[in-house]
């Protein structure tokens, strides 16, 4: 139906009539145009615009895609970033709320301006017949459609008016959660960097306060250098440099010719004591090979040819203490006996029992300390802690299978035997612990120990050298002195001695 032929129509019905409905659609109602619009039918009583052949992207579609997008940024997006493009997506989900609020607003000016020419044509359509009628008929039906197709883009737009509102209420909320979440950062950043500056500053002063006190313990040495410099130029110019090498080679002399005269002098005591004792007993065939000295070893040797084989015959060892009386030296039953500590000052004598006499052998004086083994204790007793290096060759009283380097551990409280980072065994003193030179025999003997730890574990220990064998045996004893406690060997009685 074109508008023409409305006119016409109108035309044909009189003036009257004409200006009735001008006059009702002209009150409320203001076309663009100077004609009927051009709608059609489409598919499915769809009315058509011409106008509106451009295809239009729904706004929900918009909307899921955006979301969409937010939603795939959001892991990858700073906290910052991210309470940003909320601000973003909120202010653009308001303008997408006013745009709806718009379309509604023009929807219902549609549905007004519809019932209002619906009125109008059932108006027109009483006043006329014939084929106007029927063309009047067929613009209510446009308009029916029309007003069904405008309902129901109605309810699509109040379903994306609710999504819409939706969406911008998750993005209000995800935008306080986001400056919430940067604020706590910011807050958690901050403390960090005040902890961080005053870990800084801390520092600082500590290192300044070292910088001070190695400057001045810097400067205390230097001072004390320089008066030691100035006290040996002091020396070097009261004494001439000639005279004093001289004295040094005459000390050097004097101190080579006391030690041979000493060992001269020993020698004789020997002789003359042998001399004496075969004097008094002249049937004594065995003698003690050995010096009366720590760290040495006597061993029990025939004095004349044809002297019977002793090397299967039983021995034990004794202490003299005065007189005749002795003492037993348990588990010393060998024809060789390395002397211990605990034996200085006294004399030693062995007995052996051949078939059914016993012959008894006897040093020619007590035993004497090594020349500087007092000296070298004194300075290891000033460490809070000894270690020196061994090897166990047995444990209770059987043949040790390992012969790698242990480290035996002299403490002023305890006494640790360890290998590497394991501890062997480690006790306190007590009186359950024994401590003495090792009493089997053997050529290593004058650098073994015996130690029992407590009962059921013992060790038998070799030293690198005897000197560390009998200062380890010294260290023990006096370590053990200040803890109340006797540390000898098994079956030994407690007197004076080393």
């Amino acid at each position: 139906m074109r508008v023409p032929q409305m006119t016409r129509v109108i035309h044909d019905s009189g003036e009257g009539m004409q200006k009735d409905a001008l006059d009702m659609v002209s009150s409320d109602v203001n076309f663009p145009k100077g004609h009927f619009p051009d709608y059609r039918i489409g598919p499915n009583n769809q009315i058509i615009d011409p106008e509106e052949t451009h295809e239009v992207v729904p706004l929900k579609e918009i909307v899921a895609k955006e979301t969409t997008q937010l939603l795939e940024q959001r892991k990858r997006l700073s906290v910052r970033d991210l309470r940003e493009k909320f601000e973003k997506g909120l202010s653009g989900a308001s303008k997408l709320s006013e745009e709806a609020k718009r379309r509604e607003a023009a929807s219902l000016d549609r549905q007004v301006l519809l019932k209002k020419l619906r009125d109008v044509l059932d108006t027109l359509k009483g006043r006329v017949a014939g084929r106007n009628r029927d063309d009047a008929d067929e613009a209510i039906s446009l308009v029916e459609a029309l007003a069904v197709q405008l309902t129901q883009r109605e309810g699509e737009l109040i379903y994306e008016k609710a999504e819409v509102k939706k969406l911008a209420s998750f993005l209000k909320q995800a935008t306080e959660d986001a400056r919430k979440v940067a604020e706590e950062e910011r807050a958690l950043a901050l403390a960090e960097i005040e902890k961080s500056r005053a870990a800084i500053e801390k520092v600082e002063k500590a290192l300044q306060e070292q910088d001070s006190a190695s400057s001045s313990r810097e400067k205390e040495e230097i001072e004390e250098l320089r008066k030691e410099i100035r006290e040996a130029r002091r020396i070097k110019m009261l004494h001439q440099p000639s005279k004093v090498m001289d004295m040094q080679f005459e000390l050097q002399g004097l101190r080579t010719l006391i030690s041979e005269k000493t060992q001269l002098c020993n020698q004789l005591k020997k002789e003359l004591a042998m001399i004496k004792r075969l004097e008094q007993d002249s049937s004594k065939l065995f003698e003690l090979e050995g010096s009366d000295t720590l760290g040495s070893q006597f061993r029990i040797v025939p004095r004349v040819d044809g002297a019977p084989d002793i090397s299967s015959c039983p021995a034990q060892w004794y202490r003299v203490i005065s007189g005749s009386h002795r003492e037993l030296v348990s588990g010393a039953t060998r024809l060789t006996y390395a002397p211990e500590p605990f034996d200085v000052g006294q004399l030693l004598q062995a007995e052996i029992i051949l078939k059914a006499d016993k012959v008894t052998v006897q040093t020619d004086g007590p035993i004497n300390h090594a020349s500087g083994l007092e000296h070298y204790v004194e300075s290891l007793m000033k460490r809070a802690d000894i270690e020196f290096n061994v090897v166990v060759t047995q444990m209770n009283g059987n043949d040790y299978a390992s012969k790698s380097v242990h480290v035996f551990h002299i403490g002023k409280l305890r006494v640790k035997l360890r290998k590497g980072r394991s501890t062997k065994a480690r006790e306190s003193y007590s009186t359950t612990m024994k401590l003495c030179g090792s009493r089997g025999g053997g050529n290593a003997a004058a650098c073994a120990v015996f130690w029992q730890t407590r009962k059921g574990l013992s060790y038998t220990l070799a030293f690198e050298t005897d000197r560390d064998r009998n200062a380890a045996i010294m260290l023990a004893r006096k370590f053990a002195s200040s803890c109340n406690v006797v540390l000898a060997g098994p079956g030994d009685q407690v007197h004076g001695g080393g």
